[in-house]
């Protein structure tokens, strides 16, 4: 297995416990709606890194796009929750529009991954 590969799986690792902390902190806090959908986007996307990382390491999609996909995923699901985060405990967030900038990344992300299913593997 690749160093990268083991870096991405310890970020998905990071990724779902913050989820969960942050899942959390949004059921028993009051008006922490914002929590609740920063958990769900690293939890969504912790589990999106580790399934991108698997069909790399098979080598059902082209490699480099699907690694780059899942880096994409953790940056993107940080920026997003991370703004979220921010937002909700300062009062101000990472900078300006940093959460549409982590969705849009996102979105990216899961073509980027796309186009690597149906990107013609090197021989």
């Amino acid at each position: 297995m690749s160093r990268a590969y083991r870096i991405l799986i310890v970020l998905a690792a990071v990724m779902g416990a913050d989820g969960v902390i942050l899942a959390a902190a949004s059921a028993h806090g009051a008006e922490a709606s914002r929590l609740a959908s920063a958990s769900s986007m690293l939890l969504f996307h912790a589990t999106a890194v580790l399934g991108a990382v698997a069909v790399v390491d098979r080598g059902l999609v082209h490699a480099r796009l699907g690694v780059l996909s899942a880096f994409g995923f953790v940056i993107a699901a940080s920026l997003f929750a991370g703004d979220l985060t921010l937002r909700q405990y300062a009062g101000h967030g990472l900078f300006p529009m940093a959460t549409p900038t982590g969705g849009t990344m996102l979105i990216v992300s899961w073509l980027v991954l796309g186009v690597a299913a149906a990107w013609p593997k090197r021989g």
